[in-house]
C-alpha cells in the first residue's frame, strides 16, 4: 500500500504541476507529499524532478516512469469505473468545460442541480472560449457551439442555436439596412471570436469576412456595442432574443441565416460509458429548455 501511495502522489504532482496542488488534491499535507515522492525515489535509485525553489520538472528517468504509471492507473480507473457501472451511482470526480457566457448562464445552473441529486460526485467546470483538448486535457464532457468538426468524439445536441445578424435603431437611422452580403462591406462591423460570419446561400455555408473598428472576445461586450450603435454584430439567440422583441435591435439578412449552428454536449468514446458523464449529458438534454430564454426566436 505504501508503494501506491508513494507512485500516486508522484502522477499527482506531474499532473497538477506542484506538490501543494497533489496535496490538496489528496487531502493530505504538501510535507507528506514531498516525503513520498522522495521515498519513492529512494526505492527506485533514481531522480524524478529537478526541483528548485520557482518550479518542478522531470527528469528522463521521471518522464519515462510517468507514462507507465500511468497506464496503471488508467487500468484501476477502468476496474473502478467498471464496478460503478454495476451500481448505476454517478461517482468520481467530473471535468466539465464550456463557453464561457453560455456555460456560466445556462450550462452551470443544470450541472449544480445533477450534483445536488448525486451529492456523492464531485464536479469541476472550466469556462473558456478557447478551443480545449478534450481528451488531452483530461476531460469528461465539453459544451461546443456552431458547426462541429469531424471527430472521434461522440455529440449530443443539447439545443439549437441560431445566429443574428442585428444593429441598433440608432444604427440604422445613420446607415441602410443590408439586403445582400456583399453590402457588408459598406458596412461598419463589429468583430467578435472570429473575422468570418457564418451564412446560408442556397443550402450552402458560406464565410464571409469582414471589418470593422471594434474587436473583442467577449459575446456580453459585443452586445453593449451592438445596442450602443457602433455597428452590426453577429450574435447568438440567447444574447439578442429580449433585445429583437422590444425593438431596441433590428435582425437584417435573415434569409441567409444559417441554421445548423446547435449547442452539443461532446465527450470521447468509451467501449464502457461512465454513469457520470451518461446520466449528466441526459440531464442536460432533458432539462436545458427549462433555463433557455423564454422568449427565444422562432
Amino acid at each position: 500500500m505504501q508503494h501506491w501511495s508513494r507512485i500516486e502522489a508522484f502522477v499527482e504532482v506531474v499532473r497538477l504541476g506542484t506538490f501543494s496542488a497533489a496535496a490538496r488534491h489528496l487531502k493530505v499535507s504538501t510535507s507528506h507529499i514531498s516525503r513520498l515522492v522522495s521515498q519513492l525515489e529512494n526505492q527506485l535509485g533514481v531522480q524524478l524532478f529537478y526541483r528548485t525553489t520557482r518550479q518542478i520538472r522531470l527528469t528522463d528517468a521521471g518522464a519515462t516512469y510517468v507514462e507507465h504509471c500511468r497506464h496503471l492507473f488508467d487500468g484501476l480507473r477502468d476496474a473502478e469505473q467498471a464496478l460503478s457501472e454495476l451500481q448505476g451511482k454517478p461517482n468520481g470526480l467530473l471535468k466539465l468545460t464550456s463557453a464561457t457566457t453560455f456555460g456560466e448562464r445556462f450550462i452551470a445552473p443544470l450541472v449544480n442541480d445533477f450534483q445536488c441529486l448525486h451529492p456523492q460526485l464531485d464536479v469541476h467546470m472550466h469556462f473558456t472560449n478557447r478551443p480545449v483538448e478534450l481528451i488531452e486535457e483530461g476531460y469528461d464532457i465539453a459544451i461546443r457551439m456552431g458547426v462541429l468538426k469531424d471527430s472521434s468524439l461522440i455529440a449530443r445536441r443539447l439545443c439549437d442555436r441560431r445566429e443574428y445578424i442585428v444593429g441598433s435603431q440608432g444604427y440604422f437611422r445613420q446607415a441602410p439596412r443590408p439586403h445582400t452580403l456583399a453590402e457588408l462591406s459598406q458596412h461598419r462591423c463589429l468583430i467578435g471570436s472570429r473575422p468570418n460570419w457564418l451564412f446560408e446561400v442556397n443550402g450552402q455555408r458560406r464565410e464571409v469576412r469582414v471589418e470593422g473598428c471594434w474587436s473583442g472576445n467577449s459575446g456580453p461586450a459585443l452586445l453593449d456595442a451592438a445596442r450602443k450603435g457602433l455597428g452590426l454584430a453577429q450574435l447568438p439567440d440567447y444574447y439578442v432574443a429580449p433585445y429583437l422583441a422590444s425593438g431596441e435591435l433590428v435582425a437584417v439578412l435573415e434569409p441567409f441565416q444559417h441554421h445548423d449552428t446547435a449547442v452539443w454536449a461532446v465527450y470521447p468514446r468509451h467501449r464502457h460509458l461512465s454513469p457520470k458523464i451518461r446520466q449528466l449529458v441526459d440531464y442536460l438534454v432533458a432539462n436545458i429548455a427549462s433555463v433557455l430564454p423564454k422568449d427565444s426566436l422562432s
